[in-house]
């Protein structure tokens, strides 16, 4: 299991556990509510008794059926804030790793993403300062299995909050977290989804 795999699965789990208790927060409130709508309509049929039967059941009806609407809608907007956290919390758990860990998953992002030519590697001000003195050797030695692939470190620096972009003359790959979450987060939300709730 790689490092990112493992990173992957920690989050996974602490997603796990945190929306389980938030869903079940989400769901006692959701009781409340079906709870107070039945008394509400319990109210409604004590003060109509004298009215038809007929009145009395649709006025219920009406105030379960709204509670149960508001219910299910509590839990969704519930749903989605959790899984917008767990991606968050996903992206933000890249940018906070331990300096080598963190490297490891750039050396496997420019692995998967470096085109078989001679381009330019950009990084952010934080990470460009932070770089080992033989960075650009171990990418170079990453990539040296791909025919005619080579990056040079560049010394321009770009306001990316972690990741990188790959330049080649007019053609700019954007690597950055920010830009790989936002490509991916339809899937993300989907997989996020099927841990967490399925």
């Amino acid at each position: 299991m790689t490092g990112l795999e493992k990173i992957i699965k920690h989050i996974e789990d602490d997603a796990a556990a945190i929306s389980k208790s938030i869903l079940s927060e989400a769901e006692s409130k959701a009781q409340e509510i079906v709870s107070a709508a039945k008394a509400e309509g319990e109210k409604k049929r004590a003060e109509i008794t004298e009215r038809s039967k007929l009145e009395v059941e649709a006025s219920l009806s009406r105030a379960e059926s709204a509670a149960l609407l508001r219910e299910k809608k509590i839990i969704l907007n519930t749903k989605q804030e959790i899984i917008e956290d767990v991606i968050t919390k996903a992206k933000e758990s890249l940018e906070k790793l331990p300096e080598k860990e963190y490297f490891d998953v750039i050396i496997n992002m420019v692995k998967k993403n470096a085109l078989n030519k001679a381009g330019y590697i950009v990084f952010s001000k934080k990470d460009k300062g932070r770089l080992a003195e033989n960075f650009q050797d171990v990418i170079n030695e990453v990539l040296a299995g791909n025919s005619g692939a080579t990056l040079t470190i560049s010394e321009e620096t770009k306001e990316i909050d972690g990741g990188f972009i790959l330049i080649y003359g007019d053609i700019e790959e954007n690597c950055s977290f920010d830009a790989l979450f936002l490509a991916a987060r339809e899937s993300l939300q989907d997989k996020v989804s099927k841990v967490l709730f399925d």
